[in-house]
């Protein structure tokens, strides 16, 4: 089983006369729980395939698969449904209301979950920001809190639906380099000990210093995928035009 499947996904912009390839026939699976980087310049289509794979985005060609289940023909709600409760999103502007508290930036994406009742929502709200370490913030508005901090609740915000599938898209980018690091260490440990699903988008070395697997892109494609084991990366690199 994979929880994500790509095939064959290709994604084109039409950027004044020219046709942009941000995404070009890439072709990848994703198995349960790993902690996977997809790395690569700026510009090499990393977020472009972060975003198809988040279902925020829709293919120009080929076939995205979620859970086993295909997106295509999906209607905009019913991707919205499916990201509500498979995938959730990690920024690295964080993406928190100012008006909210802590709790209540991590309570609002579930506010739209009909399955859940006030209690429910308040008990994960209550458990997702005692993982994360804040359980003495849940009052605080974003501008009371530290990035890292701000940013700690924006994985409570992403874990409280349980989803299997959590996207970071450079999530350490706005952050110094000792904050960097814990918030690293603490999204690796909610991956081992939770076995959710991690992907990032990133170009940060010390996010791939912690990822078991890799997509290195490059051009739109990928040029190499890299499982590791025993500390060492074994990579395969693909054939490009």
């Amino acid at each position: 089983m994979y929880v994500v499947s790509v095939e064959n996904v290709c994604k084109e912009y039409q950027l004044g006369e020219q046709l942009v390839h941000a995404v070009d026939d890439i072709s990848l699976s994703v198995e349960p729980g790993v902690f996977l980087a997809i790395s690569g310049p700026s510009g090499s289509g990393k977020t472009s395939l972060l975003n198809l794979i988040g279902c925020i985005d829709r293919p120009t060609s080929g076939k995205i698969f979620i859970n086993e289940q295909s997106v295509s023909g999906m209607s905009d709600n019913q991707l919205a449904a499916l990201r509500l409760k498979s995938i959730g999103f990690i920024f690295q502007t964080f993406n928190l209301l100012p008006v909210l508290s802590a709790s209540e930036n991590v309570e609002y994406p579930l506010l739209q979950r009909t399955d859940l009742t006030a209690a429910e929502r308040q008990e994960r709200v209550d458990h997702f920001l005692d993982v994360v370490g804040l359980s003495g913030r849940k009052k605080n508005r974003p501008n009371q809190l530290s990035g890292g901090q701000r940013q700690r609740v924006a994985i409570a915000r992403a874990l409280a639906g349980s989803p299997s599938i959590v996207l970071a898209d450079e999530p350490t980018a706005n952050l110094d380099k000792h904050t960097g690091v814990s918030i690293l260490q603490l999204m690796k440990k909610i991956n081992e000990e939770m076995k959710t699903t991690f992907i990032f988008s990133t170009h940060d070395p010390r996010v791939v210093a912690l990822a078991d697997r890799l997509v290195k892109v490059e051009d739109g494609k990928v040029q190499a995928l890299g499982i590791r084991r025993s500390g060492e990366w074994l990579l395969s690199h693909r054939q490009t035009n």
